[in-house]
């Protein structure tokens, strides 16, 4: 009995534990009004990036969700719309495994609209693969394609005035690893058919993504807009659909048990993006709604700078 005792008090102590670490939950405080304004959502269509879409239609924003999968999108923008009231909730095809799409994108945006005040940079995947330009999947859909996006619609986000960029990135940032020189010669961060490999190239996904936020920056000093990277939490989300069914079978229960759903992995991105006087944060890396410290390899200045000459290049940006 008293064996029974001990294990259960070890079972509750260890949830509780995490739940009050690794999965602890937070709460957006930022009161910043969106009326008039007008965002982009990466993948804004299901998980965190429509729970973040539902926030901001709330507040009166004009919401852009760009996706890949109209339908999806469609039905999103439906149920947005019905439980908000606003009718300013919009699609717009977006396949960021695609440089053509995501070039393609921004024209019709730019073209479409006359203002950008915040560009979400939400959407990620976990898989094995190639992108339509022979990317890893990874490294073009969680960083490339992102990169791309920003950097052709920096000019309208200037032109808006006190413009914000937010992209998602993880604590996994922290097991990743970038070598800029094999990126350049191989194009991907790390190939595999087995789970543990794709997971490593998705924490060196993860990496760039706080390495592109560190040099952008570095690169908007001087502006007016600022930009930050998150982690949202351990969250339930679509995320790791292409993992196997047996995996599925592990995660599942473990998923319903402890991992956030999306409503409060959306509350760091809606810090970054709500929150007023973070603007001297710019560049940094946030979770749980507060800045925190990243480890000397994500905020190494010269990876951080070579990284984006890699992927200027790659992107067909310079010579």
């Amino acid at each position: 009995m008293i064996q029974l005792l001990l294990l259960v008090g070890f079972v509750l102590g260890g949830y509780f534990l995490l739940v009050s670490t690794l999965f602890r939950r937070s709460t957006c405080k930022g009161n910043a009004g969106m009326a008039g304004k007008t965002v982009i959502i990466t993948g804004g269509n299901t998980g965190i990036g429509k729970a973040t879409a539902l926030h901001l239609a709330r507040r009166g924003g004009r919401v852009i969700l760009a996706c890949r999968n109209r339908d999806k999108a469609a039905a999103a923008i439906t149920e947005i719309q019905q439980e908000t009231g606003n009718s300013e909730v919009l699609y717009m095809q977006l396949d960021l495994a695609s440089l053509k799409s995501v070039r393609c994108f921004a024209e019709t945006f730019l073209k479409a609209e006359s203002r950008l005040d915040l560009l979400i940079n939400n959407a990620g995947l976990v898989a094995d693969g190639r992108t339509e330009d022979g990317f890893g999947i990874e490294f073009g859909v969680n960083h490339l394609g992102h990169y791309l996006l920003t950097v052709l619609l920096l000019p309208r986000l200037k032109e808006s005035g006190g413009g914000r960029v937010v992209t998602l990135s993880s604590m996994a940032h922290r097991w990743g690893t970038v070598d800029c020189e094999a990126l350049a010669a191989n194009r991907h961060l790390g190939t595999g058919r087995y789970s543990w490999q794709f997971f490593h190239a998705y924490c060196n996904s993860k990496l760039c993504n706080v390495l592109f936020t560190h040099e952008l920056a570095k690169r908007l000093r001087g502006s007016n807009v600022t930009c930050y990277s998150v982690h949202p939490g351990v969250v339930r989300t679509e995320l790791s659909r292409n993992v196997s069914l047996w995996q599925k079978v592990f995660i599942e229960p473990v998923a319903r048990l402890l991992f956030l759903d999306p409503e409060a992995g959306a509350q760091t991105t809606l810090h970054c993006a709500l929150q007023e006087g973070i603007e001297p944060l710019s560049g940094r890396y946030f979770a749980c709604c507060e800045v925190q410290e990243v480890t000397d390899r994500a905020k190494d200045d010269a990876v951080a700078r070579k990284l984006w000459e890699v992927s200027e290049r790659l992107c067909g940006l310079s010579s």
